[in-house]
């Protein structure tokens, strides 16, 4: 059995982590709510956005199909020729003590890796734990494109542009043929997810040959570009591409926050309930010796009488 002088260090010890762990919630939480308002104050630029190049695409799907001519809009929205090189954008944590978040995205990005494993790889790592995942394969050594490291929890729009210029450059250059990105999806606070999908090529939209015909369909406004609608969409698509990598990096970093607030209170209940029962045993323990004492005195004085 132990004594009373450990069972009291441990529920100094406890009563500590439990301090820390509460503190940990608290910050997760304000930081958390921080993180959903930014998603929240992004979205209506994204969303429009995606709209703006989506209407545009279908103008040109449309042009060409009137005129004849093969689909082709974008150097982004092309199939690629060949799939024997792939690039993977892998957003990870810095830090641990957020429950599965980190090993559930690892899983996934090594299960990518052994799916591609006869392509020529390529990765952008952001995130730590990413970045020494990748470092600790030795059957794969894909090029590291970029490293972002220790940008959660403040990501801001100049992360996105770091993360999406060697994207774009080296899909231009033909380096790789297609962009997939695997990230954990914010969905609720209790609830995250592992997504895996794809940045590029871009999916060409659908239009049937009767809505090739209505110029109402693809322009339902009849507006007018200026500079041309070419042009137009070759400037928006690279803002395009960032603005899809920032709205993953914010997701990922509200996901992260909230598998961390809710580890960090399953840690700090668990710390309760372990206080009790040492409390318990270091009562117990203490009625033990007590009960030993009076025994003694009892028969150090039943002792004496005889």
């Amino acid at each position: 059995m132990a004594s009373l002088r450990e069972i009291r260090r441990k529920i100094k010890s406890v009563k500590s982590t439990q301090q820390i762990t509460r503190a940990m919630k608290m910050v997760a939480a304000a930081r958390m709510r921080k993180a959903q308002s930014a998603i929240l104050s992004s979205r209506p630029f994204a969303v429009k956005l995606e709209e703006t190049v989506r209407d545009l695409a279908l103008l040109e799907v449309q042009s060409d199909k009137l005129a004849g001519r093969v689909v082709q809009i974008h150097e982004f929205f092309d199939e690629p020729k060949s799939r024997d090189s792939a690039c993977l954008v892998l957003v990870t944590a810095d830090k641990g003590l957020c429950g599965a978040f980190n090993t559930s995205v690892q899983r996934a990005a090594l299960a990518w890796f052994l799916k591609n494993e006869d392509k020529k790889l390529s990765v952008c790592l952001v995130g730590k734990k990413g970045r020494d995942l990748v470092h600790r394969l030795h059957d794969v050594q894909p090029d590291c494109l970029s490293e972002l490291v220790g940008i959660f929890p403040k990501v801001t729009f100049a992360h996105a542009e770091l993360l999406g210029k060697p994207l774009i450059d080296g899909f231009m250059n033909g380096d790789f043929a297609t962009v997939t990105m695997l990230y954990n999806e914010f969905r609720s606070v209790v609830s995250q997810r592992v997504v895996e999908s794809q940045l590029l090529p871009i999916p060409t939209p659908e239009l049937s040959d009767d809505d090739a015909q209505n110029p109402a369909v693809a322009n339902p406004y009849g507006f007018h570009f200026e500079p041309d609608r070419q042009e137009l969409l070759a400037g928006l698509l690279p803002r395009y591409i960032k603005a899809q990598l920032f709205r993953v990096l914010l997701e990922s970093q509200a996901a992260e926050l909230a598998a961390r607030m809710n580890a960090m209170d399953s840690a700090t209940k668990n710390a309760g309930e372990l206080l009790e029962s040492l409390t318990l045993n270091m009562n117990r323990t203490r009625q033990a010796i007590i009960t030993g004492e009076i025994a003694e005195l009892v028969g150090g004085a039943e002792a004496l009488k005889a």
